[in-house]
């Protein structure tokens, strides 16, 4: 039968044929306007609607979940991580004012396991859906002798759109304009490595240890996905004037908030304007973790920033408070002296 020794050779084709008949109906649930191709073909076609956007740019991002994965092959859960494929593009993309259309994902294993795959395409699907983007298309690469049994990696891809004028780069960030916190729902995606140590290797606890201080189970604790802020953002940019924003993800606040602020301007975060998570007092005290590498390597709680202007903060941070939980006030720009921190964190 033709096939016999590829699969031999560790490749199932009928498999993987069998596996698009059973995502299809998952995949489809996330289609939007614009999608005009089914799963199945060799690429997927998505129709730009530019009736409203007078100088269309496309704005995309690629991203992947980290060793995070080494929690969901621990626990043979794999429904969430998927989520956090999303969010970790989708973020990125609002950013920048843009809203996101579509998405792509590649994932690659050592042997499909349908069941496997299936919860995996589900949490991308759960993403799509609450960032309001379409998967229309993706990979799945059967690659045996390359991955240990039941391990994967996975990587995202996705494309939003906004007007040239509408573009939010941080350009116009001054000194005086407020630093909005939106909540982080925990360690989202990033410092996994650090955590891992800390929590298996020094303290030896297991997925299913139970944590007093955390009041769950570690596996809960870091599995929680990444919160997906597109919606809320795009809802204020209708609204409000931003005149910056940042995704907090690795590199912590001072690598993350650099990157949108002008050569004069120093963002001055003030630590204890926002409820910390216990994840990260645990893994800091545990872990004989400093102030300095926790706000480095982690989003200490905090996990996307919208700077504004002073006479609109509270009013922002209000409507931003009506769709989301801890929303407050945690900077202010400053001036920065030439060669001076881009980003100072300090106290109340």
């Amino acid at each position: 039968m033709p096939g016999d020794l590829y699969r031999e050779a560790g490749v199932d084709l009928d498999k993987a044929n069998e596996l698009v008949r059973r995502i299809r109906p998952i995949v489809r649930s996330t289609y939007r306007g614009g999608v005009i191709t089914d799963i199945g073909g060799f690429g997927g076609l998505f129709s730009l609607n530019l009736q409203d956007v007078k100088n269309p740019v496309l704005v995309s991002s690629t991203d992947g979940v980290g060793t995070k994965l080494k929690i969901a092959f621990m626990t043979q859960k794999h429904d969430t991580v998927g989520i956090d494929l999303v969010a970790m593009c989708v973020n990125d993309i609002v950013v920048q004012g843009a809203r996101p259309l579509f998405f792509l994902d590649y994932l690659a294993m050592g042997r499909i396991e349908l069941g496997l795959v299936e919860q995996l395409v589900a949490g991308i699907a759960a993403g799509c859906k609450k960032a309001g983007c379409a998967l229309i298309g993706g990979e799945t690469a059967e690659m045996p002798d390359f991955y240990e049994e039941n391990e994967y990696d996975m990587a995202g891809f996705a494309v939003g759109l906004v007007d040239n004028s509408e573009i939010i780069d941080g350009s116009s960030i001054a000194v005086g304009h407020r630093i909005i916190g939106l909540a982080s729902s925990g360690l989202h995606s990033n410092g996994y490595s650090l955590a891992r140590r800390i929590i298996f290797d020094k303290l030896g606890l297991k997925p299913d240890s139970f944590v007093s201080e955390l009041n769950r189970t570690v596996a809960e604790e870091l599995l929680e996905p990444t919160n997906i802020y597109v919606e809320p953002v795009l809802h204020l940019l209708r609204k409000y004037r931003v005149h910056g924003m940042a995704h907090i993800t690795g590199g912590g606040f001072y690598d993350n908030i650099e990157r949108i602020l002008p050569r004069a301007c120093k963002a001055l975060i003030r630590e204890g304007s926002w409820s910390v998570p216990p994840i990260f007092n645990f893994l800091r005290e545990k872990g004989n973790v400093s102030p300095e590498e926790m706000n480095h390597v982690f989003n200490n709680g905090i996990g996307f920033i919208i700077v504004v202007e002073p006479s609109e903060a509270q009013d922002i941070a209000a409507f931003l408070g009506a769709m989301l939980s801890g929303v407050c006030i945690i900077g202010e720009v400053v001036p920065r002296e030439a060669g001076a921190v881009a980003v100072e964190i300090t106290g109340r």
